[in-house]
C-alpha cells in the first residue's frame, strides 16, 4: 500500500522527499492573524476499549482524569498566552475517548479557551450512547455545546456484537434528545461489515433521522494494524455499491451530502471536526495544523502530564512542509467534502490552481470523478468511491504508521512517511 502513496506522493509534490517529522517544535506557534482556525480537545478516557477504534484512549480512571483535565487547561493558557488578545475560531470540537465522561469539566476548559478565543460557529462533542441522559445533555448545553455526535456503530444487536458495542435503548436515546434540543445532532454508523447489506443501513438510516437526528455519518471500517479488530474486508466491489446505493437513498430522501460520509436532513445541520484550513489541537495525541507546519502532541497522558506540569509545550513530532506537500495535504482534506472551491484554494497559496494542477484536474474530469461549475469542482459518485478507495491506502500507509509509532514512544526522534 505504500507504494501507491508513495508515488502519488512524489508526483503530486514534484519531489522524492517524503514527510518528514522531528522533534524539534516552535515555543511560540505560528498563528496567522488572517486566517481561519478551528480548534479541537482531546479527552482519551474511555469505561472500555472498543475492538475497532484506533484513536489514543485509556481506561477512565477518576484521578488521572482530574489530573490530566488540569493539565489540558493549563495548555491551553500555554498556547493561548503567546499573543496579546483573543483570537477568532471557527469552531471548537471535543473527541476521545469519551469526553461526556467528564462533562462536569467541560465548562472550565470551554471557559479556558475563550479567555483566549472568540468561537463564531459552534461547539461540538462527541458522544457514548450510554451518556446521552438528560442529565448529561443539560450539563454540556448549559456549558455552551451546540452540536453532538453520537457513536451509534450500528442498531443492529448482530453488528453490535461484531463491534463489541453494550447494547443500548433507543427509545432512551430519543426521549432526552426531545428534552434537550442542539443545533446538530449526528449520529455515526460504521459500514461495510460482513454480511451487511443496504437494507441494514437503510435501517439504521431511517431509524437516526426518525429519533432525533439531523445528520448521520455513515464511515467504512478501517482494519488498522494496532487494532484487535478482527473483521475480514468487504470486497471492493461490494463496498462501492453500498456506498453507491447508501449515497443515491440519502439523496433521493432529499438529504444534502456534506462531506463523502455524511449526510443532513436540513442545511444548518453539521458536524466535522477534519475539514478546517489550520486548527489548534489540545491534549494527548492532538494535531495542530498551520501554513507551514503539523505537529503531534505525545500520545501518553503521564508524559503529556509532565510536560505541562514543566511549562513546556506537549509536542512530540513536527512536520514543516515544503509548498506542494501542503498542496496536496489541503486539496485530500477539502475533496473530503466533495467540493473545491478554486477561489479559496487560490486565496490560501496565492497561486492558480490551474498552474500548478491543471493537468490532474482535467484528467479527473475526463476519468468522470469530478466535475466543473462556477466555484470549482464537485465529486461524482465515482469519484466518491475512489476517494474512499484512496484514502484507505493513506489510512493504512501514513496514519496508521504514525498512530503505530506514537502509541509505543511517547517523544520519538523522527519519523519519516
Amino acid at each position: 500500500m505504500s507504494l501507491i502513496t508513495d508515488l502519488t506522493r512524489m508526483y503530486l509534490t514534484h519531489s522524492t522527499k517524503p514527510f518528514i517529522f522531528t522533534n524539534d517544535f516552535d515555543k511560540v506557534l505560528p498563528y496567522d492573524n488572517g486566517s481561519e482556525f478551528g480548534l479541537y480537545v482531546h479527552i482519551p478516557f474511555c469505561k472500555s476499549i472498543c475492538n475497532f477504534c484506533p484513536y489514543c484512549k485509556v481506561i477512565y480512571d477518576e484521578e488521572t482524569a482530574k489530573g490530566y483535565i488540569d493539565a489540558l487547561i493549563k495548555e491551553i493558557h500555554l498556547v493561548g498566552r503567546q499573543w496579546n488578545g483573543r483570537r477568532r475560531a471557527t469552531s471548537l470540537y471535543f473527541g476521545g475517548g469519551t469526553p461526556a465522561l467528564l462533562a462536569d469539566r467541560i465548562t472550565d476548559i470551554i471557559s479556558a479557551l475563550r479567555e483566549h478565543f472568540i468561537i463564531t460557529d459552534g461547539i461540538g462533542i462527541e458522544l457514548h450512547p450510554d451518556n446521552v441522559n438528560v442529565s448529561v445533555l443539560k450539563t454540556l448545553k448549559s456549558a455552551g455545546v451546540d452540536k453532538i455526535s453520537i457513536g451509534i456503530q450500528s442498531f443492529q444487536d448482530k453488528y453490535r456484537r461484531v463491534l463489541q458495542r453494550r447494547k443500548f435503548d433507543i427509545k432512551d436515546i430519543s426521549k432526552a434528545l426531545n428534552e434537550v434540543h442542539f443545533e446538530t445532532v449526528s449520529m455515526d454508523f460504521i459500514f461495510a461489515l460482513p454480511t451487511q447489506t443496504f437494507g441494514d443501513l437503510k435501517n439504521d438510516i431511517d431509524m437516526a433521522f426518525a429519533n432525533g437526528a439531523n445528520h448521520i455519518a455513515i464511515y467504512p471500517l478501517i482494519d488498522f494494524t494496532f487494532t484487535k479488530n478482527k473483521v475480514p474486508a468487504m470486497p471492493k466491489k461490494e463496498k462501492r455499491k453500498l456506498l453507491d446505493d447508501i449515497t443515491n437513498y440519502c439523496i433521493s430522501k432529499g438529504y444534502v451530502r456534506k462531506s463523502i460520509w455524511t449526510f443532513a436532513s436540513e442545511e444548518s445541520a453539521s458536524y466535522s471536526s477534519m475539514t478546517r484550513d489550520n486548527f489548534f489541537g489540545f491534549g494527548c495525541s492532538a494535531t495542530s495544523l498551520f501554513k507551514d507546519q503539523f505537529k503531534i502532541n505525545t500520545f501518553s497522558v503521564l508524559e503529556y502530564c509532565k510536560r505541562i506540569d514543566a511549562n513546556i509545550l506537549p509536542t512530540a513530532l513536527t512536520n514543516r512542509f515544503v509548498k506542494r506537500q501542503r498542496m496536496i495535504y489541503y486539496l485530500f482534506w477539502k475533496l473530503y467534502s466533495t467540493r473545491l472551491k478554486v477561489k479559496e484554494f487560490e486565496e490560501f497559496f496565492d497561486i492558480p490552481l490551474n498552474k500548478i494542477y491543471g493537468l490532474e484536474f482535467r484528467l479527473l474530469q475526463v476519468l468522470g470523478f469530478l466535475t466543473r461549475d462556477e466555484e470549482g469542482y464537485k465529486m461524482t459518485l465515482k469519484g466518491a468511491f475512489y476517494y474512499h478507495y484512496y484514502e484507505n491506502f493513506y489510512t493504512l500507509s501514513y496514519i496508521d504508521k504514525m498512530w503505530g509509532i506514537m502509541r509505543k514512544e511517547a517523544f520519538p526522534k523522527d519519523m519519516r512517511l
